[in-house]
């Protein structure tokens, strides 16, 4: 063999010879879309999204839009998305979100307007009401992580529960008083500069909840928990209790969403409406994270809510589209986005796979 070697060339040349050819500039761009296509594909959703409605719509591609008619409307949807953010990476699921958030909201102006035992709490019933969301939230968590209630179901009683208590607390009456500190905060008039107060408080919620997810231990175990349960608990983490925190977490996005809501409308309506829990999941799911765990993160939820608020708010905004078949449209948009991703995720998954 060391015959048949050309002249000057040894065992180490010979390695190099047989070494993987340097990738192109073309093949690495490619290979590192490869590695971001859960983030790359919602993001390309929502700038075509921009892209059509800019060029449909006089009134779309505007700063009093932007601010007013997007994110501003959908800031309470993001502030319930980061929550339910925790509670998909666990491969969990919550339906309670809407009810709680609308049990939250009614007690926030009770506590308000009417002393309870003896005690007029003012402002500080907002407190309160978030005491009673997190208690919520980790009620659904232990009986879903300890009592083993799958969550689906176990979320879809507390549903039940609290539209009940919201019903009860009112006696089924609209309560028109609200906490001045929920008006500032969730009001679409109040703002600092020109930025609505509302979308500077869903900014922090997620950039805390990704603060979370991203940089401490608790963030990598929810990971942990949702992409390998069993793998997790072998490795030592507790995974109940992060399944109970979680849900916890998401009660406490929802009440505050539904105190976001109560200021937004100055006033508590008990009367049920599912459009939080359906805009919130929609949300989260576009954006890339994945029902079954393990995969996205508050940076696709984001861009999940700016996606479904640009198509709702665009849709509205063009003209020659029935009203009455503008919910089918909105439909088959959102179809059309989740094939994208799905796309993209499987031609990640044979990239890693090829490596």
């Amino acid at each position: 063999m060391a015959k048949d070697m050309p002249q000057g060339v040894g065992a180490g040349a010979a390695g190099t010879a047989t070494a993987r050819p340097r990738a192109s500039g073309w093949a690495r761009i490619l290979g590192w879309a490869g590695q971001r296509a859960r983030l790359i594909a919602p993001l390309v959703t929502l700038l075509g999204l921009v892209v059509f409605f800019s060029l449909t719509t006089d009134s779309f591609f505007t700063t009093r839009n932007l601010w007013n008619g997007i994110l501003s409307q959908y800031a309470v949807v993001a502030v319930a998305a980061a929550g339910t953010t925790f509670v998909l990476l666990c491969a969990e699921i919550d339906l309670s979100i809407a009810a709680v958030s609308l049990l939250i909201g009614v007690l926030s102006a009770y506590f308000w307007i009417t002393p309870v035992f003896g005690i007029d709490f003012g402002t500080w019933g907002v407190l309160i009401g978030l005491i009673a969301a997190a208690l919520i939230g980790y009620a659904n968590g232990f009986f879903a992580a300890y009592i083993r209630i799958p969550s689906f179901m176990m979320t879809l009683a507390m549903s039940t529960i609290a539209l009940g208590l919201a019903v009860w607390v009112t006696q089924g009456k609209p309560i028109f008083k609200v906490p001045g500190l929920l008006r500032t905060l969730g009001g679409t008039g109040s703002k600092i500069g020109p930025v609505p107060v509302p979308v500077i408080v869903a900014a922090v919620v997620l950039l805390v909840a990704d603060i979370v997810l991203s940089y401490t231990k608790f963030g990598r175990y929810v990971y942990m928990t949702g992409g390998n349960r069993e793998a997790a608990e072998m490795s030592g983490v507790n995974t109940r209790r992060v399944v109970a925190l979680c849900l916890m977490i998401s009660g406490l996005t929802a009440g505050m969403a539904g105190m976001l809501n109560v200021g937004k409308l100055n006033g508590a309506n008990p009367q049920p409406s599912n459009e939080l829990l359906i805009f919130t999941i929609a949300s989260v799911v576009l954006g890339g994270t994945s029902l079954f765990g393990g995969e996205g993160g508050i940076k696709n939820t984001l861009i999940g809510v700016l996606i479904f608020g640009c198509l709702r708010n665009g849709l509205n905004q063009v003209e020659g589209i029935s009203i009455y078949i503008k919910q089918a449209v909105e439909g088959f948009f959102l179809v059309g986005a989740l094939l994208l991703n799905v796309v993209a995720l499987r031609l990640e998954r044979i990239r890693t796979q090829a490596e």
